[in-house]
């Protein structure tokens, strides 16, 4: 059985929790247990077990957090803010380097791949 929460597909074995974690952007493992322990779903509870009125308190629970569009929106507003004042993280940023200190002689695989900022901002 599929359940659908916001838009997203959900297999019926998947624990509750744990399927929070895997399809909403900005919900944590920390999130996902304080929003079931809100709703009193117990910790092993899957997604075929919720009836329809506890569907709709989870999505009304989540539609009140920050989550997928609207934080990777905000997070892309703080990088382009920080590169508009000039501040060394912006430039960081911009140049696909590594923002918090690391080493970039060798091991910035990770952040090049990642740092990428769109080049026109």
């Amino acid at each position: 059985m599929v359940t659908n929460i916001m838009g997203k597909s959900f297999r019926g074995n998947v624990l509750v929790q744990a399927g929070l974690v895997q399809k909403f952007f900005g919900v944590g493992h920390k999130t996902a247990g304080e929003i079931c322990s809100k709703l009193g779903f117990y910790p092993r509870m899957r997604m075929h077990q919720l009836d329809e009125p506890r569907i709709l308190a989870l999505t009304k629970e989540l539609s009140t957090l920050k989550i997928e569009t609207e934080l990777r929106n905000e997070i892309l507003q703080n990088i382009r803010i920080k590169h508009e004042i000039g501040s060394y993280q912006g430039m960081r940023h911009a140049q696909g380097l590594p923002v918090h200190g690391q080493r970039t002689r060798t091991n910035a695989k990770n952040a090049k791949k990642l740092n990428r900022l769109d080049r026109r901002i």
